[in-house]
């Protein structure tokens, strides 16, 4: 696994902070998936190697937070809130819908790697639901028969920069 300098110079500054060596699996974790975007094993057997641990126990830490990824985001992340007053205001209805009009089964990303599309557990708007956090956006007070606005939005950020790409030839 390749880190960035600075990746491992932050690394080695904050094992040394925690009295037990393992303590300092989640900063890793961040660190890493920051870097690489990704938690992939051969990061998991670096971490445990470097905080003295089992596999296993580095691997229990990443499967356990939702926030840990094995698997690569889509360009455009799409997440639709789960919790108690979300579902009852409609969330797995919104939740079907954007599966059909963005061709992406929930809790996967689309095969060419432009969405990821998921349910999320409290987008913290409890009180405006259904929601959806898109990248960084919250759309709150969505209802099925609406969502053509945000799927448009969904579209276009997930087809932003593709042209500027071609042309770069990257």
């Amino acid at each position: 696994m390749k880190l960035k300098p600075e990746t491992v110079e932050i690394i080695e500054k904050v094992i040394p902070r925690y009295p037990e060596k393992r303590s300092a699996v989640m900063p890793l974790l961040h660190r890493i998936q920051e870097d690489q975007g990704v938690i992939s094993n051969q990061a998991i057997e670096w971490v445990a190697d470097r905080l003295e641990m089992a596999p296993i126990r580095v691997l229990e830490v990443v499967t356990f937070f939702p926030y840990f990824r094995q698997e690569k985001l889509g360009k455009t992340h799409v997440r639709v809130c789960q919790t108690l007053s979300c579902a009852l205001m409609g969330a797995y209805k919104v939740g079907e819908e954007l599966e059909k009009a963005l061709d992406c089964k929930m809790g996967t990303t689309r095969a060419d790697g432009k969405v990821t599309l998921e349910y999320a557990e409290c987008l913290a708007s409890c009180g405006t639901g259904p929601v959806v956090l898109v990248d960084e956006n919250l759309y709150e007070n969505l209802k099925t028969s609406e969502l053509e606005p945000l799927v448009d939005e969904i579209r276009k950020r997930s087809e932003a920069g593709e042209e500027s790409k071609e042309r770069s030839g990257d």
